[in-house]
């Protein structure tokens, strides 16, 4: 249902032009985004210029059709101006001494998000960066035993953590400080106040790079972590299929909502290469986020694909690029690496 709304606000909302840039406001326009919540709708326009009364009547035309809808509850109209994006930006409550802050999203769980955080982060420490990785997957922590780390972090006299680290990599987890046996169950503030101690309660230092696994899904730990720290750009994770598709979509806009670069999309479990015939099956499909990428304007990271060893070094705690730097997985990652530091360059 909240998918059908969304396509019929998109439907009213490409009948206007944004006044500054004279694009639609259609899907591919990050002017503009939508989110649709159990009839509860949300959309947010981006002021470009000086415009901002073209603007504030679009938004009202657009309540009253949206309101039309079947099934919509409530809609709700934000319109956030560029100008003040700067400022906002200076005054973030999470603060940490890195040059860049990449956050690793997917808009559903299992889709191999934790696995590629990982395997990036080796990558760029492979490229004579100093990297930071943050697993703030508060709900279900898998980073520590992927990278091979069970101890836990002790305090310094400032009374922060001091990150363990292995493969060169900094590493901070709430999985350090959580029984792994136990769920975690926790409401909004606890979430908030868990990932501010992740990062200013931790001893970081200098570091290039900071990537956060963040938890599947939109969220109070992505919203949080989004308005609340000065993400340089994320990464959005999905498999090919139609529904992981879909929640990916909900990813790509929760980030446009917040203004939060997307520095690409990557299609993980692309494909499977048979031992017996050595030919590329696609079980989930073909070419599906290369699509959406094209459907969005945003940049196509690469294709990772099933692999048995890539699962075993995650479950032994060795990354692909420290187990098997020569191989085609690893590649991939070095590949993608060197592709995003050319972009935040």
């Amino acid at each position: 249902m909240s998918d059908e709304i969304l396509s019929l606000i998109y439907t009213f909302s490409k009948k206007f032009s944004d006044p500054e840039t004279n694009l639609t406001f259609d899907p591919k326009n990050q002017n503009i985004s939508a989110i649709v919540k159990e009839g509860n709708v949300n959309i947010s326009l981006l002021v470009k210029g000086q415009k901002e009364d073209s603007y504030i009547n679009i938004a009202r035309l657009l309540k009253n059709n949206v309101e039309q809808i079947s099934g919509v509850l409530s809609v709700n109209v934000i319109i956030n101006s560029d100008r003040n994006k700067t400022n906002i930006s200076d005054e973030k409550r999470f603060k940490i001494d890195a040059k860049n802050i990449v956050a690793i999203a997917s808009g559903k769980g299992g889709v191999g998000k934790s696995t590629f955080s990982v395997n990036l982060a080796t990558a760029l420490s492979s490229l004579d960066l100093k990297v930071g990785l943050l697993d703030a997957d508060i709900y279900g922590p898998s980073v520590p035993r992927m990278m091979g780390i069970s101890q836990k972090p002790i305090m310094n006299e400032n009374k922060k953590l001091i990150p363990l680290e292995n493969y060169g990599i900094k590493l901070m987890s709430i999985g350090f400080i959580l029984d792994s046996e136990a769920p975690t169950i926790w409401r909004g503030p606890m979430v908030m106040k868990a990932l501010e101690q992740m990062f200013n309660g931790v001893e970081w230092g200098q570091i290039d790079y900071l990537i956060i696994d963040l938890p599947p899904g939109t969220g109070d730990a992505q919203l949080t972590l989004a308005q609340s720290s000065k993400l340089s750009g994320s990464i959005v994770i999905s498999t090919p299929q139609d529904v992981a598709l879909t929640d990916a979509r909900k990813g790509i806009n929760m980030f446009k909502k917040v203004n939060v670069d997307i520095l690409g999309i990557v299609e993980n479990m692309s494909y499977f290469i048979c031992d017996n015939c050595n030919q590329k099956h696609y079980i989930f499909s073909k070419d599906g986020v290369k699509k959406e990428a094209e459907e969005f304007k945003i940049p196509f990271l690469g294709e990772i694909p099933i692999d048995t060893n890539l699962r075993i070094q995650s479950d032994n705690g060795i990354p692909a690029l420290i187990d098997n730097p020569d191989g085609e997985i690893s590649k991939k990652f070095i590949s993608i690496a060197k592709n995003l530091k050319k972009s935040l360059n």
